[in-house]
């Protein structure tokens, strides 16, 4: 991946950490983006003490105002971007009647059209250029439902249909869309928290061995796809949901 750029949102730590290091050793130079460009030091440091090239950009993905302005910082420093991760999210647990407007609409504000602003912004550049790699990071829940998260679920089963219509929109310009629902990562912030808070409805054993693959998911099993999924290997792959997910069966 010499001369590509890539763009890694929610890159402060967890999957978006792990793919932005793995991004890098394979040789591209990363933007590092999280809400807060402070978070994404660590990340960063990790990347060049590494001999790679990144930089920490900060802003909130719903405000296309601060998505422009960070676009702009990693084109100015490396060049048009060619690989883009979007893996900034946010959940929440709420009882679907005692759901407010407010809560729903929050979700979906940064999960989805995050989403929707961030590869709108990009995609012109990837057009031109006539190659782009977008992987988009959801969730099983969004295949499997689950209880109190409906806003969440729901906002990333919008990110698999989103997936598809952009691969068969854009993939005669040289740019392949492809999806990845993760399920049971460690080591996140969203995961760890939600076990702090025992808002999961399984236990931590419960979940390892919910497929044949009887162990915790780890955040480089997620980066070891993006990594394919952003290669010339996976030229013709485009509009797939990629089940990084310890081979539990999925309808």
């Amino acid at each position: 991946m010499t001369q590509k750029v890539a763009l890694v949102t929610g890159a402060a730590a967890g999957i978006g950490a792990a793919c932005a290091k793995r991004l890098a050793r394979d040789g591209a130079a990363v933007g590092v983006l999280d809400l807060d460009a402070d978070r994404c030091a660590e990340t960063v440091a990790s990347i060049i003490k590494d001999g790679g090239q990144a930089i920490a950009l900060g802003c909130d993905i719903s405000n296309r105002d601060q998505v422009q302005a960070a676009v702009g910082k990693l084109t100015t420093l490396f060049g048009a971007i060619n690989i883009l991760v979007n893996n900034a999210a946010i959940t929440g647990y709420w009882p679907f009647l005692e759901m407010t407007d407010e809560q729903w609409d929050m979700i979906h504000k940064v999960n989805l059209t995050g989403t929707f602003i961030v590869t709108q912004e990009i995609l012109p550049g990837m057009i031109e250029a006539n190659w782009g790699r977008i992987i988009n990071i959801a969730s099983s829940a969004a295949q499997t439902g689950a209880p109190r998260m409906a806003a969440y679920a729901s906002s990333k089963g919008g990110m698999i249909a989103l997936t598809r219509s952009l691969a068969v929109e854009f993939g005669p310009a040289g740019v392949t869309v492809n999806v990845i629902p993760p399920r049971f990562i460690t080591g996140t912030i969203m995961s760890e928290d939600s076990f702090a808070r025992s808002k999961q409805p399984m236990s931590r054993e419960q979940l390892a061995m919910a497929g044949p693959v009887c162990r915790e998911g780890r955040p480089e099993d997620i980066a070891g796809a993006v990594s394919w999924l952003a290669s010339d290997d996976a030229a013709f792959v485009t509009g797939q949901v990629i089940g990084v997910n310890g081979g539990r069966i999925i309808a």
